[in-house]
């Protein structure tokens, strides 16, 4: 993450890369993660910032804070699978409606997809 938007808190932009990198799989169930300290230097924020992400990632279920030792990715790969595919479907969804704004139509937008697949 090299820069932030401005209408959007900075924790919750650091909320969504971590969950992004969670979800996609480049961050595994049990992989450590950075220190506070760490992250909040290589992003140049407060740490305070990055402890208010990490407060939210662990209220949220996505990491867990293991005392004197540090923080980690929950290990419970049932709830990452669920809030995968309710991401997909959400950015499904997203994307259909803008199809849609654009005239489209459910099949139109199928024959594109069908055409880039084939390219």
């Amino acid at each position: 993450m090299n820069q932030f938007q401005t209408d959007t808190p900075i924790y919750l932009q650091v909320v969504e890369e971590v969950k992004s990198q969670i979800l996609s799989g480049q961050l595994h169930p049990g992989d450590k993660l950075e220190s506070v300290r760490e992250m909040a230097s290589r992003l140049q924020v407060n740490p305070n910032t990055i402890q208010r992400a990490f407060l939210e990632l662990e209220h949220q279920g996505f990491i867990v804070t293991q005392r004197a030792v540090g923080r980690f990715v929950s290990e419970d790969t049932d709830f990452i699978k669920r809030c995968r595919q309710e991401k997909i479907h959400k950015t499904i969804e997203q994307f259909v409606r803008e199809m849609e704004n654009y005239g489209l139509t459910k099949e139109d937008i199928m024959k594109y997809l069908v055409e880039e697949e084939g390219k």
